[in-house]
């Protein structure tokens, strides 16, 4: 552990931060699964939804420095793949 007062600030925040970003990607993982799901039993109009939902999350965190904006990209447009594929 750190003895310098800013450095244990520092242990403090960065844990914080790690607790967040954390639970951001779990959460977009859950909504990617369900997405997943959705796609599987072919039902468009959930997919739809929960695409939206998953890209604004996807977004954000690119936004929040958690992904890097290629990697955001590259899943939204993965997702957005699926979702015209069973609308054919």
């Amino acid at each position: 552990m750190a003895n310098i007062k800013s450095a244990k600030k520092r242990a403090k925040t960065n844990e914080k931060r790690r607790k967040i970003n954390l639970a951001r990607k779990t959460e977009i993982k859950t909504i990617i699964k369900k997405y997943s799901s959705a796609i599987e039993d072919k039902n468009v109009q959930s997919a739809k939804d929960l695409l939206t939902l998953a890209e604004s999350k996807i977004r954000r965190a690119a936004g929040k420095g958690l992904f890097k904006k290629n990697t955001a990209s590259r899943k939204v447009s993965r997702l957005t793949k699926k979702l015209v594929a069973i609308q054919k």
